[in-house]
């Protein structure tokens, strides 16, 4: 069933906007001003005033701007997911590494990183060589073809940033940037 209050309209320059608050695909986003200015007055009157609204909360309001830069994503690099596409641009900055590294590099634990890895060897975009220091390891570079995407991927990872910055000025841009650092 859908609350009265996961759904809200906003008018913006003669248009007519039906948001859903779950992001569902497809559906506008408007500035967080004006669709969160007062989410008491979008509280179910059978829930009474308990102090916590999770339309406040910082991991919900996270969850959903994931939520958008993913859609914004795939419209970009359908043929990448996040965690590749920051896979092949850590190669690229730094060049051979072994798998382990990469996967504290790409922020990814060791199960993870492997699994991302084995896939972008599949694409044809990752090799393994043996690592010249350790017989034990294997190091992991960017095949032909995957050097040949990477301004590609830099350019769609600029346009990706900018579409998903958009409903927010420059200042509150940095401003907001800045403050994610902060958190992580």
């Amino acid at each position: 069933m859908t609350r009265p209050w996961a759904r809200t309209a906003y008018a913006d320059a003669g248009a007519f906007h039906i948001v859903d608050l779950r992001w569902e695909a497809g559906l506008v986003c408007p500035p967080p001003e004006r669709l969160i200015n007062r989410m008491d007055d979008f509280r179910d009157p059978g829930q009474g005033d308990v102090g916590y609204v999770l339309d406040e909360q910082v991991g919900y309001l996270l969850r959903l701007a994931s939520q958008r830069h993913a859609v914004i994503f795939q419209s970009h690099i359908p043929d990448l997911t996040p965690t590749q596409f920051s896979t092949l641009l850590r190669i690229s900055e730094h060049g051979q590494l072994s798998q382990n590294h990469l996967g504290r590099l790409a922020a990814m634990d060791v199960a993870t990183i492997k699994g991302v890895v084995d896939r972008l060897k599949a694409k044809g975009l990752v090799r393994s060589l043996p690592d010249p220091n350790d017989k034990r390891r294997a190091s992991i570079t960017l095949t032909a073809e995957g050097e040949a995407t990477i301004d590609r991927l830099k350019r769609d990872g600029s346009v990706i940033t900018a579409d998903t910055l958009a409903p927010l000025k420059p200042t509150e841009q940095k401003t907001f940037l800045a403050l994610l650092k902060r958190l992580t």
